[in-house]
This record gives structure tokens, C-alpha cells and sequence, in this order.
């Protein structure tokens, strides 16, 4: 029996967001066993089998434009995972995505054809730069120009999912998609050496990862990108900073100050804002 989500797309969104904070939690535990190429490697290739088992695409059946749309999408997620997490290895998983939301934001920009958008992109905007650690002293240079890659291979992912939700089913398009961002990913993950550290415990957490960090959030946010414009999406996906800053407030005892509880309610209005004109625009 395949699974059907069927949930609206701005709490398929938000459930995504919190779902990959949690997966977060997992992955920096990770991290010091077998390193951030190896985490990503398990994460695609686990999610990837899980999905495919799921969904069971029928890939005989799939047209030339489909094949092509679904491994452009395939390759930049992998990608946007690679990256991202071998920016987290060297600079602060909470400068880390909000660098990376750039990409999303930028698109959001581009895209916007109405002018009340860009309150909610100008709120997001302040609400990420009151986020990232700008003071901080001897960032990485490497990791914040690997977050800002990411960030583009986000906004193509953004464009890609909403054209392959137009053509394929949502969870058989992520399913081959993974398949995909896989054989992109697993060599650095063999390179590294970090799959050779695996235990039976390592594997249930990599299970635990795959489902919460892709599985789950990949295949609301496909749906979700089938009936929601792109800068929408982008928009609704600023909760990702705040979200990660919360979550090093419940993991990590991180307390918020005055400009970063600022900074969450900026991208909470922004994004309840774009989600409110998303709607009216449908009526």
C-alpha cells in the first residue's frame, strides 16, 4: 500500500520545518562519529531506500521531460545537503542557515509580482540579519561561502520541486529524486572513510535522520510546492532560522536575547503575512 499525504501546504510547511530542526539535533551527534560527508551520505542514501519502498515509482513509465526534471531536482538536493552540511562542520549551525536562507530569500525577491511581498521578504530579511552572529570572530571563510552555495542549490531545488510537482506524483518525484541525489553524494561519503565507523547504533540514528532531516519534510514540501507559489514557499521557509535558533535554546540551553527574539518575531510575521496573502490571492 503506497503512503498518501494529503496536508494543506502551509502546515505541511511548517510540520516540514520543525521535522528537519529535530533531525538537526540527531545529525550533530553525528557529526563527531563519522563526519559530515559520511551523516549526508547516510541520510540521502537511508531516506532514499525508505522512499523508494514507500512510493514505489514505476520508473518504466516515466517520459523524457519527467526524467529530466526529476534528476536536475534529484542532483540539486543532494548538493544542497552536501554542502550544507560541510558548512556546518566549520562555521555555526544557526549562521549556517540563515547564510543558506539567502538563497530562498533572493528568489522570493525576483519572483514577486505583488507589492505587499516585499514586506514580508524586508521583515525576513531584518529577522535574519538580527539572527546571524555578524560580530563573531574568526569565522570560517570556507563554511560561509558553503552556506551561501547551498543557499543556491535551495533556490533551485525551490524551482525544481514546483515544476516536478507539476508533472509527477509529489512522493514518487522525491523518491526518484533521492535515488538520484544519492549516486551524487554516497562517493564523498566513501572517500571519507566516515561509513567504515557504521554501528548497528549509528545506523538507527542515520534511520532516525533520514526520516526526520528528508523523508518527512521532502515529500510536504513537494506537495506543498504543487499548490504554493515559489516566493510563497521562500518565504514560509524563513521560519528556518528562528527555528534553528529555538532549537539551540531547547537543545543546547542557548538563551535568546532581546534583538534575537526581535529577529523570531520578524520571520514569524513574515511568514504568517505571506501565508495569509497566499490565501487571498486563491479566493
Amino acid at each position: 500500500m503506497k503512503i498518501k499525504i494529503n496536508l494543506p501546504p502551509v502546515p505541511a510547511v511548517l510540520l516540514s520545518i520543525i521535522s528537519v530542526q529535530c533531525g538537526a539535533a540527531i545529525a550533530k551527534g553525528l557529526f563527531p562519529e563519522i563526519g559530515a560527508a559520511a551523516t549526508a551520505s547516510l541520510r540521502i542514501g537511508l531516506s532514499a531506500i525508505i522512499l523508494l519502498a514507500a512510493f514505489r515509482p514505476n520508473l518504466t513509465k516515466l517520459n523524457a521531460k519527467q526524467w529530466k526534471y526529476v534528476i536536475l531536482y534529484g542532483l540539486s538536493l543532494g548538493a544542497m545537503n552536501m554542502v550544507f552540511y560541510m558548512a556546518i562542520e566549520r562555521i555555526p549551525i544557526g549562521l549556517g542557515v540563515t547564510l543558506e536562507f539567502v538563497g530562498p530569500l533572493l528568489l522570493a525577491i525576483f519572483s514577486s509580482k505583488k507589492a505587499i511581498d516585499f514586506i514580508w521578504i524586508v521583515l525576513a530579511a531584518i529577522g535574519i540579519a538580527l539572527i546571524a552572529p555578524w560580530t563573531s570572530n574568526g569565522l570560517n571563510l570556507t563554511g560561509v561561502l558553503l552556506a551561501l552555495l547551498a543557499g543556491g542549490f535551495w533556490a533551485a531545488y525551490i524551482i525544481l520541486g514546483g515544476r516536478i510537482s507539476k508533472i509527477m506524483k509529489g512522493g514518487e518525484a522525491v523518491a526518484v529524486g533521492m535515488l538520484f541525489a544519492t549516486l551524487l553524494i554516497l562517493p564523498f561519503g566513501i572517500f571519507s572513510g566516515g561509513l567504515n565507523q557504521l554501528s548497528p547504533k549509528l545506523l538507527g540514528l542515520g534511520a532516525s535522520l533520514a526520516l526526520l532531516s528528508s523523508a518527512i519534510p521532502f515529500t510536504l514540501e513537494i506537495n506543498a510546492l504543487k499548490q504554493l507559489p515559489a516566493r510563497t514557499f521562500s518565504i514560509l521557509m524563513s521560519l528556518e532560522p528562528a527555528m534553528a535558533a529555538l532549537a539551540a535554546f531547547v537543545f543546547l540551553q542557548e538563551y535568546l536575547s532581546l534583538t534575537e527574539c526581535i529577529a523570531v518575531a520578524c520571520v514569524v510575521i513574515a511568514s504568517a503575512g505571506s501565508a495569509i496573502t497566499a490565501k487571498r490571492s486563491k479566493v
